[in-house]
């Protein structure tokens, strides 16, 4: 389970394959429901690289 601000990092990402490898921050203050098919929002990934959506077996937290 995730948090609002928590730092992770992507480890596949079937929203956006070049956000893989980057790590950003969770968005969400609630876990995800039927609006997002279950994904978290990660954002702060690159200048290039928008929002991204990713299922939590995408995602690895890296420290807290």
């Amino acid at each position: 389970m995730f948090a609002a601000g928590d730092k992770v990092r992507i480890v596949a990402c079937a929203d956006n394959p070049r956000a893989v490898g980057r790590t950003g921050r969770i968005v969400d203050a609630v876990p995800p429901g039927p609006l997002t098919g279950g994904r978290w929002t990660v954002a702060g990934i690159g200048l290039l690289i928008g929002p991204v959506l990713c299922h939590a077996h995408e995602l690895q937290r890296v420290g807290r």
